[in-house]
């Protein structure tokens, strides 16, 4: 098994690799719960939607660390329920079976592209400024996620968006000492030391009382009937529904390109020329875990940002995936436990690692404008719209354009032309509504 993982290779091994997957499951175990709440707001059973979630995660992740190797979790995106919810449900009229078709759809459409080759050749087109962007970017997304998590940032009002929370309050105080902890636990390289900062913070909103011990510790998981194979294609078969699939389609294809490249950068597994080896294989476990949550009944799956928790942790190969994969297992009859996990104790742990993944901004040319102008919109449009896709595609298509306007269009290649191209049908299709 040594072997077949890479550990060697990698210069990792089980007990490295174990914590990881640890710190990835605790870190995203969140979205047991998040995502059927979220969901439910497009009329999906909240209780099949919690079994539907944990077999997607299970199928995708397993299926990143048995066939890609990589140590990336995969569960249903963040973002993409909310626009199927609220957007597509709630503000278009339609039914979330019929939403669900538009899951199916892209799913099947990226396999192919990936089978093709198009997707990996797409990826390898984006030059090396947008991709230190994308792990810059996504890095402060993790930490403001995480800082609105523990209470430190919370929504303001017009003119001024954020502002910053109630430190008085004690469950703020108890974040802020598990930041506090774990940013003490890595100056002194303790191993598991993301992994520990969440388990004491928890232990200590337990013993405050903040957070109730579970009432049962395991049950069996709620039936998956409800959700299961429900997905409606006649309600699909309209002008209006091309926009909601090209929106899911480009929202999923720069997510997990960006995602991908950005997690792997913080894991060194890039070569030489900025690009993750074998790409397809992640890219292909993307499109078929997406086809197979619209068969569960949850929206869009895909490599988790949260995986970042588990790589700075150690995590290098397939086996922190299998770790992740074993733990949503035990989550589908010991959620009452494995989900009592507050948003104040992993919150701290996305602001850590938010901020050990801004090193390649050490790698921008600061000379070079035509570059320097897309990486940063790429960045800030990410942080600033709350939404990864919005800020891989304004980078590119600002990529292409200032090449263009400044007699520099020779420095673009035709993957970057087609990219910039996809990229604005997403602002040309994406239903605007509030």
């Amino acid at each position: 098994m040594r072997t077949f993982f890479g550990f060697d290779r990698h210069g990792t091994g089980y007990r490295q690799e174990t914590v990881a997957g640890l710190t990835t499951f605790v870190t995203l175990s969140y979205i047991v719960i998040v995502n059927p709440a979220i969901l439910s707001a497009a009329g999906i059973p909240r209780e099949a939607s919690m079994t539907a979630t944990i077999l997607t995660a299970i199928f995708g992740t397993l299926l990143m660390a048995v066939y890609a190797k990589r140590p990336f979790a995969v569960a249903p995106y963040m973002g993409e329920n909310a626009f199927i919810a609220y957007t597509v449900v709630q503000t278009l009229g339609y039914s979330w079976q019929t939403a669900l078709s538009a899951i199916f759809i892209s799913g099947v459409l990226f396999t192919l592209l990936t089978l093709s080759g198009l997707r990996s050749w797409l990826s390898r087109a984006i030059p090396r400024s947008l991709k230190h962007s994308f792990s810059v970017g996504i890095g402060l997304f993790l930490a403001f996620i995480g800082l609105n998590d523990m209470g430190i940032v919370r929504p303001g009002v017009p003119g001024a968006p954020v502002a910053m929370g109630d430190i008085a309050q004690l469950s703020v105080l108890l974040s802020i000492g598990g930041l506090l902890l774990m940013s003490v636990l890595l100056v002194l390289k303790t191993p598991g030391s993301i992994l520990a900062g969440i388990l004491f913070t928890t232990a200590a909103f337990i013993l405050f009382g903040i957070v109730p011990m579970p009432s049962s510790f395991a049950g069996m998981p709620p039936s998956l009937a409800p959700v299961f194979l429900q997905i409606d294609f006649h309600g699909a078969l309209t002008w209006g529904f091309i926009g909601v699939i090209t929106s899911v389609l480009v929202m999923d294809f720069v997510d997990t390109m960006g995602t991908l490249i950005g997690l792997s950068s913080r894991a060194n597994l890039l070569d030489e020329e900025e690009n993750l080896p074998e790409i397809e294989k992640p890219m292909l476990v993307d499109a078929l875990s997406t086809i197979a949550a619209s068969l569960f009944g949850t929206t869009t799956a895909g490599v988790y940002i949260e995986s970042a928790a588990g790589i700075e942790q150690g995590g290098k190969t397939g086996f922190t995936a299998v770790v992740v994969a074993m733990l949503f297992t035990c989550a589908l009859f010991l959620s009452p436990v494995l989900t009592i996990v507050p948003a104040g104790a992993y919150g701290p742990a996305l602001v850590v690692v938010g901020m050990l993944m801004l090193q390649p901004v050490t790698k921008f040319d600061f000379d070079n404008r035509s570059e320097l102008i897309p990486a940063f919109l790429t960045i800030t449009l990410m942080i600033f719209t709350f939404n990864i896709g919005v800020g891989i595609t304004a980078g590119f298509i600002a990529y292409v354009t200032i090449k263009l306007l400044t007699g520099r269009a020779s420095e673009v290649n035709a993957g970057m032309w087609i990219l910039a191209a996809l990229s604005l049908t997403f602002y040309l299709f994406y239903p605007y509504h509030s």
